[in-house]
């Protein structure tokens, strides 16, 4: 569970410094910072892919395909069940109580403790961290998700003071459950089928694409594409 904890150190240093900055950072470090995160974000995705797809030329090839297939189909059923308007909802949700406070609203700790825990649990990306880290250990994807809830915090803090930093602890929490139940139900179940590569191919995919929303290139519907890691197993 190396991964929630990364998750949960990170939010903490980045109220530490929040609380200790004068003033926000300026736009040149938080490119600086966005880019740097978007590459490395790329990198950590084309390892989890190079590390799942293996054998021989002709293997390699059916299981890129089959984590490809398993990405459009999951992406289709993630629009039927409506998956991503659910987590924009969520999102929003968070976002107003955020933008009444900056516009000075009276808020009680409790709303800025509650909205950066709605906020750092409902992006999807903690959701494949945590189950890449239940199946294999690669805890790499909640490391970055880490550093961006840091950067998140460093903000955050100013608006809803230091009480939202607590928001760390249900964090990981919360990946720490998911964490554990992959790693105890699911991982004995799909190592025994020789499945589990087949996963972290299709969840190594999603994370490449996760580069396209950090770099404001495209709008990503991430919370669509969670349907594939069931479907990934199945198609293999």
């Amino acid at each position: 569970m190396i991964g929630a904890f990364l998750n949960a150190i990170g939010i903490l240093i980045g109220a530490v410094f929040g609380l200790a900055l004068l003033e926000p950072l300026n736009l040149r470090t938080q490119i600086f910072f966005r880019s740097a995160l978007g590459v490395f974000t790329v990198c950590v995705g084309i390892v989890l892919v190079w590390l799942s797809i293996n054998g021989s030329a002709m293997s390699c090839v059916r299981q890129f395909c089959l984590a490809v297939l398993a990405i459009v189909l999951g992406r289709w059923l993630g629009k039927q069940f409506r998956l991503q308007d659910l987590s924009n909802r969520l999102g929003r949700f968070a976002g107003q109580r955020i933008t009444a406070a900056q516009n000075g609203s009276a808020t009680q700790l409790s709303d800025g403790f509650n909205s950066c825990v709605l906020l750092f649990c409902v992006g999807p990306l903690g959701l494949l961290g945590a189950v890449t880290d239940g199946l294999s250990g690669f805890f790499y994807l909640l490391a970055i998700k880490g550093l961006m809830d840091g950067l998140a915090m460093t903000g955050l803090v100013k608006t809803f003071n230091w009480f939202s930093a607590l928001s760390a602890f249900p964090v990981f929490a919360f990946l720490c459950t998911i964490t554990f139940t992959c790693h105890v139900y699911a991982a004995p179940l799909l190592s025994a089928h020789g499945l589990t590569d087949s996963v972290n191919a299709t969840i190594g995919l999603i994370t490449i694409t996760v580069a396209l929303v950090i770099f404001e290139v495209h709008k990503v519907d991430l919370a669509n594409y969670l349907p594939s890691l069931i479907l990934a197993p199945v198609l293999t």
